[in-house]
Protein backbone atom coordinates (compact mmCIF):
# COMPACT_ATOMS: atom_id res chain seq x y z
CA UNK A 1 0.00 0.00 0.00
CA UNK A 2 1.19 3.48 -0.77
CA UNK A 3 0.57 6.87 0.26
CA UNK A 4 -2.60 9.08 -1.05
CA UNK A 5 0.14 12.01 -1.99
CA UNK A 6 3.25 11.56 -3.96
CA UNK A 7 6.58 11.70 -1.97
CA UNK A 8 7.68 15.62 -2.70
CA UNK A 9 4.03 16.45 -0.78
CA UNK A 10 5.59 14.93 2.30
CA UNK A 11 9.57 16.27 2.05
CA UNK A 12 8.09 19.80 1.17
CA UNK A 13 9.78 22.41 3.71
CA UNK A 14 8.57 25.64 4.41
CA UNK A 15 12.13 27.18 4.19
CA UNK A 16 13.92 25.56 1.00
CA UNK A 17 16.88 23.90 2.30
CA UNK A 18 19.02 21.83 0.43
CA UNK A 19 19.33 17.95 1.96
CA UNK A 20 22.23 16.49 2.98
CA UNK A 21 23.17 12.49 3.24
CA UNK A 22 21.52 12.10 6.14
CA UNK A 23 17.97 11.86 4.09
CA UNK A 24 15.29 14.55 5.01
CA UNK A 25 13.64 12.99 7.72
CA UNK A 26 16.42 11.61 9.32
CA UNK A 27 17.47 15.13 9.68
CA UNK A 28 14.32 15.98 11.24
CA UNK A 29 14.85 13.32 13.63
CA UNK A 30 17.90 15.37 14.43
CA UNK A 31 16.26 18.97 15.08
CA UNK A 32 13.84 17.26 17.13
CA UNK A 33 16.16 15.78 19.25
CA UNK A 34 18.46 19.05 19.56
CA UNK A 35 15.39 20.94 20.02
CA UNK A 36 14.76 22.42 23.78
CA UNK A 37 11.55 21.68 23.68
CA UNK A 38 12.45 17.64 23.47
CA UNK A 39 15.18 18.12 26.13
CA UNK A 40 12.89 19.51 28.52
CA UNK A 41 10.55 16.73 28.03
CA UNK A 42 12.25 14.47 30.11
CA UNK A 43 11.03 16.30 33.10
CA UNK A 44 7.70 16.49 31.85
CA UNK A 45 4.64 14.33 33.24
CA UNK A 46 3.64 11.22 31.41
CA UNK A 47 1.20 10.39 33.71
CA UNK A 48 2.10 10.70 37.24
CA UNK A 49 3.07 14.08 38.75
CA UNK A 50 6.53 15.41 39.15
CA UNK A 51 7.87 11.96 39.40
CA UNK A 52 10.37 11.28 41.82
CA UNK A 53 10.66 7.52 41.04
CA UNK A 54 13.36 7.00 38.01
CA UNK A 55 11.39 3.95 36.70
CA UNK A 56 8.09 5.75 36.24
CA UNK A 57 7.45 6.97 32.86
CA UNK A 58 8.25 10.16 31.74
CA UNK A 59 7.31 12.30 28.20
CA UNK A 60 10.69 11.76 26.89
CA UNK A 61 10.55 7.56 27.17
CA UNK A 62 6.78 7.55 26.03
CA UNK A 63 7.84 9.57 22.91
CA UNK A 64 10.97 7.38 22.04
CA UNK A 65 8.45 4.28 22.86
CA UNK A 66 6.20 5.45 20.10
CA UNK A 67 8.54 6.57 17.64
CA UNK A 68 9.95 2.73 17.90
CA UNK A 69 6.67 0.91 18.06
CA UNK A 70 5.85 3.28 14.86
CA UNK A 71 9.06 2.53 12.88
CA UNK A 72 8.69 -1.36 14.35
CA UNK A 73 5.14 -1.70 12.38
CA UNK A 74 6.51 0.78 9.23
CA UNK A 75 9.43 -2.19 8.69
CA UNK A 76 7.23 -4.73 9.00
CA UNK A 77 4.53 -3.91 6.87
CA UNK A 78 7.40 -3.16 4.25
CA UNK A 79 8.73 -6.56 4.58
CA UNK A 80 5.04 -7.59 3.13
CA UNK A 81 4.92 -4.83 0.53
CA UNK A 82 3.95 -1.69 1.70
CA UNK A 83 6.15 1.57 0.55
CA UNK A 84 6.23 2.99 3.84
CA UNK A 85 9.39 5.15 5.06
CA UNK A 86 10.18 4.23 9.12
CA UNK A 87 12.44 7.26 9.61
CA UNK A 88 9.09 9.80 8.85
CA UNK A 89 7.40 7.54 11.42
CA UNK A 90 10.41 7.91 13.99
CA UNK A 91 10.58 11.57 13.20
CA UNK A 92 6.72 12.04 14.27
CA UNK A 93 6.55 9.77 17.06
CA UNK A 94 9.66 11.61 18.66
CA UNK A 95 7.84 15.21 18.09
CA UNK A 96 4.64 14.43 18.48
CA UNK A 97 4.01 15.64 22.47
CA UNK A 98 6.65 18.93 21.85
CA UNK A 99 3.80 20.43 23.01
CA UNK A 100 2.46 19.06 25.96
CA UNK A 101 2.04 21.04 29.48
CA UNK A 102 3.77 20.53 32.45
CA UNK A 103 2.14 17.97 34.35
CA UNK A 104 0.30 16.47 31.12
CA UNK A 105 -3.05 16.64 30.60
CA UNK A 106 -4.20 18.39 33.79
CA UNK A 107 -1.90 21.25 32.86
CA UNK A 108 -3.53 21.17 29.03
CA UNK A 109 -6.62 20.82 30.46
CA UNK A 110 -6.42 24.07 33.03
CA UNK A 111 -4.21 25.79 30.32
CA UNK A 112 -7.54 25.44 28.14
CA UNK A 113 -9.75 26.20 30.83
CA UNK A 114 -7.40 29.81 31.20
CA UNK A 115 -7.78 30.83 27.74
CA UNK A 116 -11.68 30.08 27.06
CA UNK A 117 -12.10 26.62 26.46
CA UNK A 118 -13.31 25.29 23.46
CA UNK A 119 -10.32 23.85 22.16
CA UNK A 120 -8.29 26.96 23.24
CA UNK A 121 -5.41 24.93 24.13
CA UNK A 122 -4.46 21.70 22.48
CA UNK A 123 -1.39 19.75 22.91
CA UNK A 124 -1.18 18.97 19.61
CA UNK A 125 -1.74 22.32 18.02
CA UNK A 126 1.02 23.37 20.22
CA UNK A 127 3.78 21.05 19.23
CA UNK A 128 2.53 22.18 15.65
CA UNK A 129 3.03 25.70 16.73
CA UNK A 130 6.66 24.65 18.78
CA UNK A 131 8.30 22.98 15.71
CA UNK A 132 6.98 25.33 12.67
CA UNK A 133 6.53 28.71 15.27
CA UNK A 134 8.22 28.72 18.18
CA UNK A 135 11.31 26.96 18.44
CA UNK A 136 14.61 28.19 18.29
CA UNK A 137 13.55 31.51 19.16
CA UNK A 138 10.76 31.98 17.43
CA UNK A 139 12.50 30.66 13.72
CA UNK A 140 10.90 27.14 14.00
CA UNK A 141 12.87 23.72 13.09
CA UNK A 142 11.68 24.01 9.30
CA UNK A 143 10.66 20.16 9.70
CA UNK A 144 8.71 18.33 6.45
CA UNK A 145 5.33 18.43 5.83
CA UNK A 146 4.60 14.80 6.60
CA UNK A 147 6.66 15.05 10.05
CA UNK A 148 4.62 18.53 10.99
CA UNK A 149 1.24 17.07 9.34
CA UNK A 150 1.66 13.59 11.60
CA UNK A 151 2.68 15.66 14.69
CA UNK A 152 -0.76 17.94 14.36
CA UNK A 153 -3.04 15.00 13.71
CA UNK A 154 -1.47 12.51 16.22
CA UNK A 155 -4.70 13.12 18.42
CA UNK A 156 -3.97 9.57 21.01
CA UNK A 157 -6.95 10.34 22.88
CA UNK A 158 -9.56 9.16 20.15
CA UNK A 159 -10.03 5.34 19.64
CA UNK A 160 -10.69 4.32 15.53
CA UNK A 161 -10.36 0.55 14.68
CA UNK A 162 -9.34 1.97 11.46
CA UNK A 163 -7.53 4.84 9.78
CA UNK A 164 -6.98 5.60 6.27
CA UNK A 165 -4.95 8.78 5.08
CA UNK A 166 -7.02 11.80 4.37
CA UNK A 167 -6.94 12.06 0.57
CA UNK A 168 -6.53 15.68 0.89
CA UNK A 169 -3.38 17.37 1.61
CA UNK A 170 -4.21 19.51 5.08
CA UNK A 171 -3.71 23.00 5.51
CA UNK A 172 -1.89 22.84 9.24
CA UNK A 173 -2.20 26.64 10.03
CA UNK A 174 -5.98 26.25 9.21
CA UNK A 175 -6.34 23.08 12.02
CA UNK A 176 -7.84 24.17 15.14
CA UNK A 177 -9.06 21.06 16.41
CA UNK A 178 -8.42 17.20 16.85
CA UNK A 179 -10.64 15.95 14.00
CA UNK A 180 -8.49 15.93 11.40
CA UNK A 181 -6.58 13.05 9.50
CA UNK A 182 -2.69 12.67 8.93
CA UNK A 183 -2.38 12.89 5.61
CA UNK A 184 0.06 9.99 5.69
CA UNK A 185 0.11 6.35 6.23
CA UNK A 186 3.04 6.94 8.91
CA UNK A 187 0.98 9.69 10.30
CA UNK A 188 -1.91 7.08 11.15
CA UNK A 189 0.67 4.20 12.12
CA UNK A 190 1.84 6.99 14.81
CA UNK A 191 -1.52 7.62 15.76
CA UNK A 192 -2.25 3.94 16.75
CA UNK A 193 1.39 3.90 18.06
CA UNK A 194 0.59 6.70 20.42
CA UNK A 195 -2.20 4.32 22.54
CA UNK A 196 0.23 1.11 22.20
CA UNK A 197 3.13 2.97 23.57
CA UNK A 198 0.82 4.33 26.92
CA UNK A 199 -1.83 1.31 27.55
CA UNK A 200 0.56 -1.25 29.06
CA UNK A 201 2.89 1.31 30.23
CA UNK A 202 0.56 3.26 32.19
CA UNK A 203 -0.75 -0.60 34.13
CA UNK A 204 2.90 -1.39 34.48
CA UNK A 205 4.10 2.50 36.16
CA UNK A 206 0.25 1.61 38.21
CA UNK A 207 1.56 -1.37 39.47
CA UNK A 208 4.73 -0.10 41.00
CA UNK A 209 3.16 2.58 42.19
CA UNK A 210 1.06 0.28 44.16
CA UNK A 211 -1.56 2.04 43.15
CA UNK A 212 -3.22 -1.55 41.47
CA UNK A 213 -2.49 -5.02 41.75
CA UNK A 214 -1.92 -7.66 38.80
CA UNK A 215 -4.82 -9.78 39.95
CA UNK A 216 -6.88 -6.02 39.66
CA UNK A 217 -6.60 -6.42 35.19
CA UNK A 218 -9.55 -7.76 34.09
CA UNK A 219 -9.40 -11.23 33.01
CA UNK A 220 -10.18 -10.82 29.13
CA UNK A 221 -7.66 -8.16 29.14
CA UNK A 222 -4.54 -10.51 30.30
CA UNK A 223 -5.94 -13.50 28.35
CA UNK A 224 -6.24 -11.78 24.75
CA UNK A 225 -3.24 -8.88 25.31
CA UNK A 226 -0.91 -9.83 28.54
CA UNK A 227 -0.27 -8.70 31.69
CA UNK A 228 2.56 -6.69 30.96
CA UNK A 229 3.60 -3.96 29.22
CA UNK A 230 6.23 -5.85 26.87
CA UNK A 231 3.18 -8.56 26.34
CA UNK A 232 0.46 -5.56 25.56
CA UNK A 233 3.14 -4.01 23.07
CA UNK A 234 3.69 -7.36 21.47
CA UNK A 235 0.29 -8.34 21.30
CA UNK A 236 -0.41 -4.75 19.74
CA UNK A 237 1.93 -4.52 17.03
CA UNK A 238 1.72 -8.13 15.83
CA UNK A 239 -2.33 -7.37 15.31
CA UNK A 240 -1.74 -4.26 13.52
CA UNK A 241 0.51 -5.79 11.57
CA UNK A 242 -1.67 -8.73 10.24
CA UNK A 243 -4.74 -6.76 10.10
CA UNK A 244 -3.78 -4.10 8.29
CA UNK A 245 -1.86 -6.36 5.71
CA UNK A 246 -5.60 -8.17 5.50
CA UNK A 247 -7.76 -5.27 5.08
CA UNK A 248 -5.13 -2.92 3.07
CA UNK A 249 -5.67 0.00 5.81
CA UNK A 250 -4.04 0.98 9.32
CA UNK A 251 -6.17 -0.90 12.28
CA UNK A 252 -6.80 -3.66 14.64
CA UNK A 253 -8.85 -6.89 14.19
CA UNK A 254 -12.37 -7.28 15.87
CA UNK A 255 -11.40 -9.04 19.09
CA UNK A 256 -8.14 -6.83 19.77
CA UNK A 257 -9.89 -3.86 19.26
CA UNK A 258 -12.84 -4.70 21.85
CA UNK A 259 -10.05 -5.58 24.66
CA UNK A 260 -8.21 -2.64 23.84
CA UNK A 261 -11.24 -0.75 24.80
CA UNK A 262 -12.01 -2.78 28.13
CA UNK A 263 -8.26 -2.03 28.56
CA UNK A 264 -9.10 1.99 28.26
CA UNK A 265 -12.07 1.91 30.60
CA UNK A 266 -9.76 0.08 33.09
CA UNK A 267 -7.22 2.61 32.96
CA UNK A 268 -9.56 5.34 32.88
CA UNK A 269 -11.69 3.88 36.24
CA UNK A 270 -8.54 2.93 37.78
CA UNK A 271 -5.35 5.03 37.12
CA UNK A 272 -6.52 8.28 35.66
CA UNK A 273 -9.26 8.71 37.19
CA UNK A 274 -7.89 7.39 40.94
CA UNK A 275 -7.87 10.00 44.00
CA UNK A 276 -4.27 9.69 44.26
CA UNK A 277 -4.52 11.24 40.94
CA UNK A 278 -6.86 13.48 41.07
CA UNK A 279 -5.52 15.21 44.56
CA UNK A 280 -2.06 15.57 42.48
CA UNK A 281 -4.05 16.84 39.52
CA UNK A 282 -5.83 19.70 41.81
CA UNK A 283 -1.85 20.82 42.83
CA UNK A 284 -0.97 20.84 39.21
CA UNK A 285 -3.84 23.33 38.21
CA UNK A 286 -3.76 25.20 41.14
CA UNK A 287 0.32 26.15 40.20
CA UNK A 288 -0.34 26.07 36.63
CA UNK A 289 -3.33 28.92 37.38
CA UNK A 290 -1.16 30.81 40.06
CA UNK A 291 1.91 31.14 37.41
CA UNK A 292 -0.41 32.23 34.34
CA UNK A 293 -2.07 35.71 36.17
CA UNK A 294 1.32 36.60 37.47
CA UNK A 295 3.25 36.46 34.35
CA UNK A 296 0.65 37.47 32.78
CA UNK A 297 0.29 40.98 34.78
CA UNK A 298 3.86 41.26 34.63
CA UNK A 299 3.88 41.08 31.35
CA UNK A 300 0.77 43.92 30.88
CA UNK A 301 2.45 45.50 33.37
CA UNK A 302 6.20 46.25 31.96
CA UNK A 303 5.46 44.85 28.15
CA UNK A 304 9.07 44.79 26.40
CA UNK A 305 10.59 47.12 29.03
CA UNK A 306 13.26 44.08 29.93
CA UNK A 307 15.07 46.20 32.18
CA UNK A 308 12.50 46.03 34.44
CA UNK A 309 12.40 42.23 34.58
CA UNK A 310 16.36 41.95 35.06
CA UNK A 311 15.99 44.08 37.99
CA UNK A 312 13.59 41.89 39.97
CA UNK A 313 15.02 39.48 42.32
CA UNK A 314 13.10 36.57 41.45
CA UNK A 315 14.34 34.48 38.96
CA UNK A 316 11.23 33.60 36.88
CA UNK A 317 10.97 37.53 36.10
CA UNK A 318 14.62 37.14 35.04
CA UNK A 319 13.56 34.42 32.80
CA UNK A 320 10.41 35.23 31.51
CA UNK A 321 12.09 38.75 30.43
CA UNK A 322 15.18 36.60 28.84
CA UNK A 323 12.22 34.56 26.74
CA UNK A 324 10.37 38.28 25.87
CA UNK A 325 13.41 39.56 24.70
CA UNK A 326 14.39 36.55 22.14
CA UNK A 327 10.60 35.67 21.09
CA UNK A 328 10.42 39.93 20.61
CA UNK A 329 10.56 40.03 16.66
CA UNK A 330 8.62 37.10 16.30
CA UNK A 331 5.56 38.04 18.72
CA UNK A 332 5.80 41.76 17.43
CA UNK A 333 2.75 43.81 18.44
CA UNK A 334 0.10 41.96 17.11
CA UNK A 335 0.46 38.36 19.51
CA UNK A 336 -2.17 38.55 22.31
CA UNK A 337 -0.40 38.53 25.83
CA UNK A 338 -2.64 35.89 26.88
CA UNK A 339 -0.72 33.70 24.18
CA UNK A 340 2.15 34.58 25.02
CA UNK A 341 2.05 33.87 28.86
CA UNK A 342 0.67 30.07 27.24
CA UNK A 343 3.58 29.77 24.85
CA UNK A 344 5.79 30.08 28.00
CA UNK A 345 4.21 28.08 31.11
CA UNK A 346 3.45 25.56 28.43
CA UNK A 347 7.28 25.07 28.05
CA UNK A 348 7.96 24.64 31.59
CA UNK A 349 8.76 21.36 33.13
CA UNK A 350 7.37 19.85 36.05
CA UNK A 351 9.99 20.80 38.45
CA UNK A 352 10.57 24.44 36.53
CA UNK A 353 7.08 25.54 37.06
CA UNK A 354 6.81 24.12 41.12
CA UNK A 355 10.28 26.05 41.53
CA UNK A 356 8.44 29.32 39.86
CA UNK A 357 5.47 28.85 42.05
CA UNK A 358 7.41 28.73 45.26
CA UNK A 359 9.51 31.75 43.86
CA UNK A 360 6.25 33.90 43.53
CA UNK A 361 4.54 31.77 46.61
CA UNK A 362 7.24 33.06 48.98
CA UNK A 363 9.07 35.16 47.69
CA UNK A 364 11.17 36.09 50.69
CA UNK A 365 11.60 32.46 52.15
Amino acid sequence: MKNPHSPEVYLQRTKFIPEDERGAYFRDQTAIIHSLAFRRLKHKTQVFFAPQNDHICTRIEHVLHVASIAKSICKALNMSGWDLDAEMAFAIGLGHDLGHAPFGHDGEWILNKILGGNGAFIHEINSYRIVEHIANNGKGLNLTYGVKDGIITHNGEKYEQYLVPNQVVNDLEAIKTRNSIPASLEGCIVRFSDKIAYLGRDIEDALTLKLIKSSDIPTEVERHLGNSNSNIISTLVDDIVKESIKENKIGFSDKIFETIKKLRDFNYQNIYLSSEKNSNADKAKNIIQKLFEYLFHLLLKNQYDFEKYSSSKLLINNEFGNYLEKMKEKYGETTLSEQIVADYVAGMTDFYAIDAFKQISFPNF
